[in-house]
C-alpha cells in the first residue's frame, strides 16, 4: 500500500511539473494586462480528470503559485491575480458532470451584467450560455466537455475582468469575434491534450511502467495501447 501511494505521489509531482513547463509556452496576450495565454490553458483543465477533482485543483494551484514565484513582480497585476481562478473552474467542469457546471457560468453572467459597462455590452455574456448547453452533452462528447470547460474559464475571468478593469463597451463588443475563434482553438487544444495524455498513460500502463489504476478512458485509447 505504501509503495502504491508513493507511486501516485510521484505521478502527481511529474504531472505538476509538466503543467509548470506548459505554463512557460506563451500563446497570446490578454487585453488590459501583461498576462499571456499559455499552453497551460489547454493542459490545465484536464489535470483534475487524471488526478481527481480535489488533487487536480490543488495541483493547479501549486503550478500557478510556483509560476508566480518564478516570474516574480514583473507580471504582478490585477490580471495575474484574477487569472489564478478561471482555470480551476475549467478543471472542475472538465473533471466531472456536476450542477456547478450550470451554476458557475450563470453566476458569471449575473456578475457581468451587474456592472454598468458589462450591462451595456450584455450580449457578450451570452457566450456563457455555451457551458450551460454543453453540460447536457458533457458525457457524450469530448469536444462539448472541452468547449464547456474553456467557456467556463472565460465566464469566470470575464466577470472578474469587467469589475477589475472595466474596459469600454466598444472593447467588449470588438472582442466578440475574437473570443469565438480563441475559445474554439482552446477547446480543440484541450480535447487534443486529453487524448494525447490519455494515450500516453495507457501506453505507460500497458508497459507496466505505471502499475496503479488511472482513470484512462478506453474510448480514446489507440488499439496498440489497449490492454
Amino acid at each position: 500500500m505504501k509503495e502504491k501511494r508513493k507511486r501516485k505521489i510521484i505521478f502527481t509531482v511529474i504531472f505538476t511539473l509538466v503543467g509548470l513547463l506548459a505554463f512557460q509556452v506563451s500563446l497570446n496576450q490578454l487585453v488590459g494586462s501583461k498576462v499571456n495565454f499559455t499552453l497551460f490553458d489547454a493542459f490545465g483543465p484536464i489535470t483534475a480528470a487524471f488526478l481527481g477533482t480535489i488533487p487536480g485543483i490543488i495541483a493547479l494551484a501549486v503550478i500557478q503559485g510556483t509560476n508566480f514565484l518564478i516570474h516574480g513582480a514583473s507580471v504582478i497585476d490585477a490580471g495575474t491575480i484574477i487569472r489564478f481562478f478561471p482555470i480551476l473552474f475549467a478543471a472542475l467542469y472538465f473533471s466531472k458532470k456536476t450542477k456547478w457546471n450550470l451554476v458557475i457560468p450563470l453566476l458569471a453572467m449575473l456578475a457581468f451584467n451587474l456592472h454598468p459597462i458589462g450591462r451595456s455590452a450584455w450580449y457578450f455574456s451570452l457566450y456563457w450560455l455555451i457551458p450551460v448547453a454543453m453540460y447536457f452533452f458533457q458525457n457524450k462528447s469530448l469536444f462539448a466537455r472541452s468547449l464547456g470547460a474553456t467557456f467556463t474559464a472565460h465566464a469566470v475571468g470575464g466577470a472578474a475582468w469587467v469589475w477589475a478593469f472595466g474596459l469600454s463597451k466598444e472593447i467588449w463588443v470588438s472582442l466578440i469575434p475574437v473570443v469565438l475563434v480563441e475559445r474554439l482553438i482552446f477547446a480543440v487544444g484541450i480535447a487534443f491534450m486529453y487524448v494525447m495524455v490519455n494515450n500516453l498513460l495507457a501506453a505507460l500502463s500497458a508497459k507496466k511502467i505505471i502499475t496503479f489504476k488511472l482513470p484512462i478512458n478506453k474510448k480514446f485509447v489507440l488499439k496498440r495501447f489497449s490492454n
